[in-house]
């Protein structure tokens, strides 16, 4: 971590350089990223990266971040949001469920047919002492098999919908970045400490599209409303798709539900108030998550009460939580409803 100092330092030695020698040091950079496999670059003279053979501002390099740089950038993300939590208990999502698993932690059983012949040698023997007695040579039955036990890890998959909508950097508040960092620590998280697990994101604005964890740093918001709907739909389409024990949607979102596709492919759009219309179509997609079994978990970043009485109302019917939090404490909640989720019951 650099002083203040040396950053003034660095800043007035970039004031001081001319365009080019800055545009130097900016190729030297990427030049190095590209070497530690942190970026994948595309050559600017290549007529297919260069829209129309033109030059000049058109004619930039163009970088794709890899799945590297994407596990360095969560893991500074994840030191800078557990930072104030002391230590954390990574691991699989305990239950109350015992299987017979090679690690063993949980007492011995019978053996029973599909079970994992992890033998538990002293309860085997021990069975059939208190049937034979204690001689040699000692019999062996199949009702003297016992194994070990273990806690039985469950797998989770998640989407975590962020709302881009145009709210979301409305009145000088930059509230799309602090949610992209999440998404980057939860990236991290699971790829390195819960490997069974798999996370998608979805961005949900006009209509809902899932996008790469690696593609967000590109993201802009824009003059777009809230399809929260279409937003559950794909959600829930993707969570179909992954072969898990636990499903479970994460909204970060700043405004109650203000657009609805409709059957013809229109977008229907009324930011004032709480549209019935739309509300009631968006909590239709909230029960059919409901009934799926998939949890929804949802991050206010405002305290409208629109948005207020839309979230209880989806925690109400899933179960779920609901957290008013703010850009700059996102980051803690999330993390710490995800980290108290790997140890909680499933019943």
């Amino acid at each position: 971590m650099f002083s203040p100092e040396r950053l003034d330092e660095m800043r007035q030695k970039l004031a001081e350089m001319s365009a080019e020698q800055r545009e130097q040091l900016v190729q030297r950079l990427m030049e190095k990223l590209e070497e530690g496999g942190y970026i994948n670059t595309e050559d600017p003279s290549d007529p297919e990266n260069a829209p129309g053979g033109q030059g000049g501002a058109e004619n930039q390099m163009k970088f794709e971040v890899t799945d590297k740089a994407v596990d360095f950038l969560g893991f500074k993300t994840l030191k800078d949001l557990l930072g104030s939590l002391g230590k954390s208990s990574f691991g699989a999502h305990d239950t109350r469920d015992l299987s017979t698993g090679i690690d063993a932690s949980g007492g011995a059983k019978p053996y029973e047919f599909g079970d994992v012949l992890n033998l538990d040698v002293s309860a085997t023997l021990f069975s059939a002492m208190q049937r034979e007695g204690v001689k040699l040579p000692l019999n062996l039955e199949y009702s003297d098999l016992h194994v070990h036990q273990s806690e039985y890890q469950s797998s989770c998959a998640t989407v975590l919908m962020l709302d881009c909508s145009h709210s979301m950097i409305l009145y000088g508040e930059d509230r799309f970045t602090p949610a992209k960092k999440v998404a980057l620590a939860l990236s991290h998280l699971i790829r390195t400490q819960y490997p069974g697990d798999s996370l998608r994101c979805v961005l949900f604005h006009d209509t809902a599209e899932e996008m790469r964890i690696s593609d967000l740093a590109r993201v802009q918001v824009g003059p777009y409303y809230t399809n929260t709907r279409d937003g559950l739909i794909l959600a829930q389409r993707l969570l179909a798709q992954e072969k898990k024990d636990m499903k479970q949607i994460i909204m970060i979102t700043d405004g109650k539900p203000s657009a609805l596709t409709l059957e013809d492919g229109r977008i229907y759009k009324n930011a004032f108030g709480l549209d019935p219309l739309v509300i009631s179509q968006t909590l239709e997609e909230v029960a059919r998550c409901k009934k799926r079994g998939i949890l929804i978990n949802t991050f206010m970043l405002a305290s409208d009460y629109g948005l207020v009485q839309f979230v209880q109302k989806v925690t109400e019917m899933c179960k779920g939580k609901a957290y008013f939090t703010t850009p700059y404490t996102l980051g803690n909640y999330l993390l710490m409803d995800y980290m108290n989720r790997k140890t909680r019951t499933i019943h």
